[in-house]
């Protein structure tokens, strides 16, 4: 039997002599080519009680298609809301702290894959399953994200990744999936990740980041739309928190599929960028986030119109720290969560409404309204009061 609390590595390693047919095992399934292909091979490998289960944070794969695929393999889904907890908890932390990687593009599946290990340990635990398995291969930053939330979460079975020392082809996962009856994987050009967040797109014919021009008909919520000449939106957070688009208040989960829209439709929000791997090599994504782009920019400038010039310096040192730690993994470790600490402390005064004018391809700032301002709304008169406070200090003195 699989060694409790070991790491699975390679497809090798899932047999019945490793992990028992009879003993339930979750696997983590998107509905993609990978995650359906690791379900046959545990299927062919003669286990009998494997739980697929996905995690629903806004993403494209729709519960039929899930549910067909799952049923064609004869393995039980599990599908689990998590889309106000991301939102609220993940996103939000996101936003206050202005996690941008490396000043290319705000970060994603960081945000997501620690909330999904958790979901994943819980049904796990529930079902006392000897196993967690996930499908991120060694070019991808998500093996040492869930690995590692697994790891802090600490999770006593079996885990990890049978794509880690085994890869296995593109052609050769459709061919024998297209075997199986499940012809329609045949389809997939690119590897996409998605939720309320982001839609990211990655391998496949976006290998090659000296030729990296992405179809048209990748992007969905960016896709410009020719009747959209203009727009104004008023953002209004409290307290860090976005909770109103012009003066409408909104739970986080619609308030970001709002602007994933209404920014979205003037083509804003696209990122193209190299993230490292664990090896210092690095590799190509593109990303479409036209609530993000529009959010992390309202909340520097009312961030920087309540919060002192020092302030900010330090905390745009420990936003890269932030990024570090979620990054790599570690975003239930002590680090990650000290720096919260101090991010959230920040929030606290950051209270007011930006107003935009979208444009096709662009967005003005048009007021910066804080409750408690540290700015000034007019120069003369308070030069002259200075001036005034000054010589009477002196006069005093």
């Amino acid at each position: 039997m699989q060694r409790r609390n070991s790491r699975i590595r390679s497809f090798h390693q899932l047999t019945t002599d490793a992990l028992p047919a009879q003993a339930p095992v979750v696997t983590l399934f998107s509905g993609g080519l990978d995650s359906s292909y690791l379900l046959l091979r545990l299927v062919k490998a003669g286990l009998r009680d494997i739980h697929a289960l996905s995690v629903d944070l806004g993403e494209d794969e729709t519960s039929e298609q899930k549910q067909e695929i799952a049923d064609e393999l004869g393995v039980q889904l599990h599908i689990v809301d998590g889309r106000e907890i991301f939102a609220n908890d993940f996103v939000r932390a996101a936003i206050v702290s202005q996690a941008v990687y490396l000043g290319t593009h705000p970060v994603s599946s960081t945000l997501s894959r620690p909330l999904i290990a958790q979901f994943a340990l819980e049904l796990a635990q529930r079902l006392n399953a000897v196993a967690v398995l996930h499908t991120a291969n060694r070019s991808q930053n998500t093996l040492r994200r869930l690995n590692g939330a697994l790891e802090l979460l600490n999770f006593d079975g079996a885990y990890g990744s049978p794509y880690d020392l085994e890869p296995v082809d593109r052609q050769v996962k459709i061919q024998e999936l297209k075997e199986f009856g499940l012809a329609q994987m045949s389809e997939r050009v690119v590897s996409g990740d998605s939720n309320l967040w982001c839609r990211e797109f990655e391998s496949g014919i976006l290998d090659d980041p000296e030729e990296h021009a992405v179809p048209e008909h990748l992007f969905r919520w960016s896709a410009r739309r020719p009747e959209a000449a203009q727009d104004s939106v008023d953002l209004r957070f409290e307290s860090g928190i976005p909770v109103a688009i012009d003066g409408v208040r909104l739970p986080m989960v619609r308030l970001i599929e709002e602007l994933n829209q209404r920014a979205g439709a003037f083509g804003l929000g696209r990122y193209s960028g190299l993230e490292h791997l664990s090896g210092g090599q690095k590799v190509l994504e593109i990303r479409e986030m036209p609530a993000a782009w529009l959010l992390l920019r309202s909340y520097r400038h009312l961030e920087s119109a309540v919060l002192s010039a020092e302030t900010i310096r330090e905390k745009m040192h420990l936003e890269q720290l932030w990024v570090r730690e979620a990054l790599e993994g570690r975003w239930f470790g002590e680090l990650r969560l000290a720096t919260q600490s101090f991010m959230d402390f920040c929030a606290g005064p950051v209270t007011g409404i930006i107003r935009w004018r979208l444009t096709p391809g662009g967005a003005e700032s048009r007021s910066f309204e804080a409750d408690r301002p540290v700015y000034l709304r007019d120069r003369e008169a308070w030069e002259h009061l200075s001036v005034q406070s000054e010589l009477s200090a002196v006069t005093d003195a």
